[in-house]
This record gives structure tokens, C-alpha cells and sequence, in this order.
């Protein structure tokens, strides 16, 4: 039986177990693209709580490769310092860190990826070289090549976006070039003895996009040319859905199972497979029936940095994560990620049958009014006939009750309302 919780080897990186964090975005950097406390924090809560390896989120290797603002960057040495504190942070629990090394945003135009030079490919690769070896003296147990979801590497691999003609473009031997030839170029800067992994999709799931086949020959390509190992995923960010929507019905233990068994059959490196894992039992029959090597998960995390440790502990119950995408949310205020669990939805208690609004006046704002209904309502599992008084703004509910003087001529017009409601319910039975 395996443990997911032995020791074991990536091209020398020792990890205490078969669990890995998977990049994700934190949007915790400076606009320069420094490491900062925030982000250590972060770090330092998935090492405590027990992930064997961490992935940062993707940096950009060269200053014009920046995809997002408070983007982690490795494109200078000034920035080393300040990973460093990173490194030594997470490796103070006992846990390993491998650097993400990406170049630009999603869906660069045709034209672009047309004009690219050999010369601007032989920069690149010269880029991503030097970023690994920063990386290293960072402090980091290896790095990650990203070419999956859309971003440079990945449009590379897919027809929809590479339709170049020459040495770059056509079969996948010449699409696959650019992503060889970055981790020859990362190899050149580091050496055979540091670890170097990438992330790839096994579907772009679009039409005219990566295929299976094509995907499993790049695979192929780069275990040959010495890769330590590869994370599967699959889709592309203009269709965020494709997790969801692409799932096999008879592969409900994760989004990818049925092309990592395929990968499989073909792919002797080690395999880590990410996507809609939720449960220990499936993490561990995924390892058992050796379809992967690893298991690696992000929102998860996000929600239960100590999710691991927990299981290790022998408290198995799923991960509490349900996929709602909600912790990006802070991102976009500039916050950082972080679970932001949604507000459960109310349940509906009260059943009009009768309504009317009665306009209120000032210091009521114009288009104040309130809703005066007949209904029924849920009491203790009875449903009984009342009356209700509703504060509404423009249509909308307010949560907050109604209040008037009484006496006055607001009073006087909800009194009235409620009577005729009362008549014309009388008049309805």
C-alpha cells in the first residue's frame, strides 16, 4: 500500500510527502515585483501546515514579460534578498519551494508570435536561464517551467495561436522547439543536478488547440532532453469553465484523470496531477494505481493551508474548499489571495400574495417606498397568513425595517393600504 506521506526524491529534492501546492496567483508583490512580508506569511502557513513542496505562483523572467500587477518577479538580482527571507522561511518547516518561471500574459496576438526572431527566442532562452539561476542562489529546491493555460509557452504548443511556417510553427516537434530550448537553456545556467519541472497542458480543450496526442510527443520530447518532472492541466483562461465543463462523467476524482491515465502509458518521468482533487481516499488511489507520482492542489490551500497536516493527523474528511472561486476576489482590490467564503443564500420564509408600495417621504431619498404585502409566512413549520412591511429602494429590499412617526402622513397612507389590502383579500376568498 502506498503512503502518501513517505519520504521520497525529485532529481535530489528530498520531500516529506506526495503533496504539492500548485502555483497560484497572490498577488502579494511590490509594483516592482518584490517578495514581501504578506507573501512570507503565506508561504511560511503552507510549510507549517504540511505541504511537502511548495510552487510559487508564476514570475516573470524579463521586466516586459509581466503579466499582472503584484506579480512576484525574478527578471534582477536586486530581487534575491527578499526571496531569500522566502526560501528560508518555508525550509524552516521542514518543507521545499520551487520558483514558477513564466513570460507574459495569456492570448498574445498571431501577429506577435509571427514576428518573434530566432534572435528574440535565443534572448528569451538566455532570459529564462538567468532567472533559474537567481532562483537558485535564492534559495529555491528548483523551479517550474510554466507552459500551460495560455501564456507564451503554451500558445507556443497550440495551433490556434503558432501559426508560424518556419522551424517554430507546424508539427509539434517544431511547436514543442521553444519549450526544449528554455530548458536547455535552464540546464546550461544550473546544471543537470537542479531540479527543473514544468507545467503543461494535456488538452487546450478549443478548437484548433493542443491535442492529447500532441501533448503527450511534447511530454515525450521533453523526457528526453532530461525534465524531472511534469505537473498535467489543461484549458485555457478564456474559457475558465473548462475545469468543469470537461470532466468525465465516469472520472469524477478529478478534472484531468482520464488523460493522466493516458500520460501514463506513455511518460516514465514522475507525473504530478492537479485539478478538482479533494479527498485523501482519491489522492491516495490516484498514487496507489500509480496513474501519478504526486498530488497537487491550490484552492485548497487557500482555504486550509493546514489541509496536510490535518490529514496526516488521521482527521481525513474532505477538503473544505467548494471551488467557488470567491478567493480571487481580494485580488482584484489589491488584497492578496484569501478564502472569502460566500454568504449563504437566505432561505424564503415569506410568500406574498397581495403587495403594494406606498412612496415615502423625505428624509426618506426619492424612490424610497414601502411594500406593504399579504402573505403567507413559514412559523415553526406552519405557514400562517400575515401582514408585512418592507423598506424598498428602487425596487430593491432593504434589509433594514420600516420606521415612521406616527401620526403623520406616512402612517396615515400605510394604515390606509394595509385596509384596502385587507378588503380586497376578503373580496379574493
Amino acid at each position: 500500500m502506498v503512503d502518501l506521506f513517505e519520504k521520497n526524491e525529485i532529481n535530489g529534492m528530498t520531500l516529506s510527502n506526495r503533496f504539492i501546492r500548485s502555483a497560484t496567483w497572490e498577488g502579494m508583490a511590490t509594483a516592482e515585483g518584490a517578495c514581501t512580508p504578506p507573501l512570507i506569511d503565506l508561504m511560511g502557513d503552507l510549510a507549517a501546515g504540511g505541504v511537502g513542496l511548495i510552487i510559487t505562483g508564476h514570475t516573470y523572467i524579463r521586466e516586459d514579460g509581466q503579466h499582472s500587477p503584484r506579480q512576484l518577479g525574478i527578471h534582477q538580482d536586486t530581487l534575491i534578498p527578499g526571496l531569500q527571507n522566502l526560501t528560508r522561511c518555508v525550509h524552516e518547516h521542514a518543507s521545499k519551494i520551487v520558483l514558477q518561471l513564466g513570460f507574459g500574459g495569456a492570448y498574445l496576438s498571431k501577429s506577435r508570435l509571427r514576428r518573434m526572431s530566432s534572435q528574440d527566442f535565443q534572448d528569451l532562452t538566455e532570459a529564462y536561464g538567468q532567472a533559474a539561476l537567481r532562483a537558485r542562489k535564492a534559495g529555491f529546491d528548483g523551479v517550474q517551467i510554466f507552459a500551460a493555460h495560455g501564456f507564451f509557452l503554451s500558445q507556443m504548443l497550440c495551433p490556434r495561436y503558432n501559426d508560424r511556417s518556419d522551424d517554430y510553427g507546424g508539427k509539434i516537434t517544431n511547436r514543442a522547439r521553444a519549450l526544449l530550448e528554455v530548458l536547455d537553456g535552464i540546464r546550461n545556467a544550473v546544471g543537470r543536478n537542479y531540479p527543473v519541472l514544468v507545467k503543461i497542458n494535456c488538452r487546450d480543450f478549443v478548437e484548433n488547440g493542443l491535442t492529447l496526442e500532441d501533448s503527450i510527443l511534447a511530454a515525450s520530447m521533453l523526457e528526453k532532453a532530461g525534465i524531472d518532472a511534469i505537473e498535467l492541466s489543461g484549458g485555457l483562461l478564456n474559457n475558465p469553465n473548462i475545469m468543469r465543463s470537461k470532466m468525465d462523467p465516469e472520472d469524477t476524482k478529478g478534472y484531468f484523470l482520464s488523460e493522466a491515465r493516458t500520460f501514463r502509458e506513455k511518460i516514465q518521468v514522475p507525473l504530478i496531477l492537479v485539478g478538482g482533487i479533494r479527498s485523501y481516499e482519491v489522492a491516495r488511489e490516484l498514487v496507489e494505481d500509480e496513474v501519478v507520482d504526486y498530488i497537487a492542489m491550490s484552492r485548497p490551500f487557500i482555504r486550509e493551508p493546514g489541509l496536510i497536516k490535518r490529514w496526516r493527523a488521521g482527521d481525513r474528511r474532505e477538503a473544505a474548499c467548494i471551488s467557488c472561486d470567491n478567493c480571487f476576489e481580494p485580488i482584484k482590490k489589491g488584497e492578496g489571495v484569501s478564502c472569502l467564503p460566500l454568504e449563504p443564500e437566505a432561505t424564503e420564509t415569506f410568500f406574498p400574495q397581495l403587495s403594494e408600495t406606498v412612496p415615502a417621504s423625505p428624509p426618506y431619498p426619492p424612490g424610497t417606498g414601502y411594500k406593504i404585502s399579504i402573505g403567507l409566512e413559514d412559523w415553526q413549520s406552519n405557514y400562517i397568513p400575515v401582514i408585512k412591511i418592507q423598506m424598498a429602494l428602487n425596487g430593491q429590499i432593504l434589509e433594514r425595517s420600516p420606521s415612521f412617526p406616527l401620526g403623520t402622513q406616512d402612517h396615515q397612507k400605510v394604515t390606509q393600504a394595509i385596509t384596502d389590502l385587507l378588503e380586497k383579500r376578503t373580496n379574493i376568498n
